[in-house]
């Protein structure tokens, strides 16, 4: 298993933002997010933690560990299985890109 911190893909350039989710907390984390899950092709994602720590676990082509926080965002491509933990209390969102 691979331990990154602190690195994070950015979104290209020619993506708009088209949705938000709503705020979760760790108590309202949908367990669809919890589970292996991807977002549809051409369809990027950015995870906004407002309070707290979630990890970001990134499952192919190798698996990444990500510890997200107010200062760090995380990167969600198109297609690429992926799961969302909470570290203790936190609150974010998904801000969604086409």
């Amino acid at each position: 298993m691979l331990k990154v911190e602190g690195v994070m893909k950015s979104l290209p350039k020619d993506v708009s933002k088209y949705a938000n989710s709503q705020t979760f907390s760790e108590s309202s984390i949908p367990e669809s997010l919890r589970k292996s899950h991807r977002t549809k092709a051409d369809n990027w994602a950015k995870i906004v933690v407002l309070e707290g720590r979630l990890l970001y676990r990134i499952l192919t082509p190798e698996i990444e560990e990500i510890e997200l926080s107010p200062d760090l965002f995380g990167i969600v491509e198109p297609e690429v299985p992926h799961v969302v933990e909470a570290l203790g209390g936190v609150r974010f969102y998904l801000e969604f890109y086409h």
